[in-house]
């Protein structure tokens, strides 16, 4: 059971390994692009692609959807980046209950966007960890866990791969382990539940009062979606690298450099690549000469 992206790979490990799936279970499909043509999930593509069954509910809250779920009979679901609530009469519905591969060090950050939520938090890891599901918010006990760092060079869409790789490996190890009773799950600490919130567009506006660490951490952890962006001359402008200037300091928000640094709440920003609406990208110090902005003024 599973939509983006970030599900193909559990996908295809478990069939790679030889598990039986008897039926995938995607959202449907939905407008995208120019047009808004409907297009289907990537978990529902390649599922088609190996011939696998697949159901795109727009809800599983009614009789008839949880009725044929059960009649599936499997022995275990396997969830991983869903996006649709499953009552209890699914998650009983399985032998083995629903197992979530959940992309953080449970109980840091349940909810709806755990990658992105480490970077801007600053977090020193990020991980994968495989979890028995219950009526909770990814509060269920853990039958496995797995960190990676968080560099300062790792942003959301490079640790979305990384953390898509690391789950689709860690439930082919877990599962036979589970069906045989091997492994004992293990409770969640009460200690340290925080929650990663569904991001929104208007997180990517960019506030020169915070810190040039914290604006840096906001590049980072909203690259690739939604991105990063200001305002100014009635352009917004996108941007898609940055570098700290530390110890420079002025009033925030005003241009300190010809390389377009700009003076944060603490510290100052060097944007190295930007973006102008409906224009290719181009070098930060390149962008500003064609800008008519001069030392001092307020980006």
């Amino acid at each position: 059971m599973g939509t983006p992206e970030f599900s193909v790979g559990a996908l295809e490990a478990l069939r790679a390994a030889g598990h039986e799936i008897i039926c995938v279970y995607s959202q449907p499909a939905r407008p995208a692009g120019r047009g808004q043509s409907l297009q289907k999930s990537a978990v529902q593509l390649a599922a088609e692609a190996h011939t696998i069954p697949v159901r795109t509910p727009l809800s599983l809250k009614h009789a008839d959807e949880q009725k044929a779920f059960a009649e599936l009979n499997a022995d275990i679901a396997i969830v991983v980046a869903y996006g649709l609530l499953l009552p209890k009469a699914i998650l009983d519905a399985p032998r083995l209950g629903c197992v979530n591969i959940h992309a953080s060090l449970l109980p840091r950050w349940r909810g709806a966007a755990p990658i992105q939520r480490a970077i801007l938090a600053g977090d020193a890891d990020s991980g994968v960890t495989i979890m028995q599901m219950d009526a909770g918010l990814d509060t269920g006990a853990m039958w496995l866990k797995r960190s990676v760092p968080i560099t300062t060079e790792t942003n959301a869409g490079g640790l979305h791969d990384q953390l898509s790789v690391l789950g689709a490996e860690m439930i082919v190890e877990a599962l036979p382990q589970i069906v045989t009773g091997s492994i004992i799950p293990t409770p969640q600490p009460q200690d340290g539940v925080t929650y990663a919130a569904k991001l929104t567009k208007d997180e990517g506006r960019i506030d020169w009062s915070q810190s040039a660490a914290e604006i840096e951490r906001k590049l980072r952890g909203l690259t690739p979606w939604p991105g990063v962006y200001f305002e100014s001359k009635g352009e917004r402008i996108k941007v898609l690298q940055a570098t700290i200037a530390l110890g420079m300091q002025g009033t925030a928000g005003t241009l300190l450099r010809d390389d377009f640094t700009i003076a944060c709440g603490e510290d100052a920003l060097t944007l190295v690549k930007v973006q102008r609406q409906s224009k290719a990208a181009t070098d930060g110090a390149a962008f500003l000469r064609g800008f008519s902005a001069t030392i001092g003024e307020h980006i």
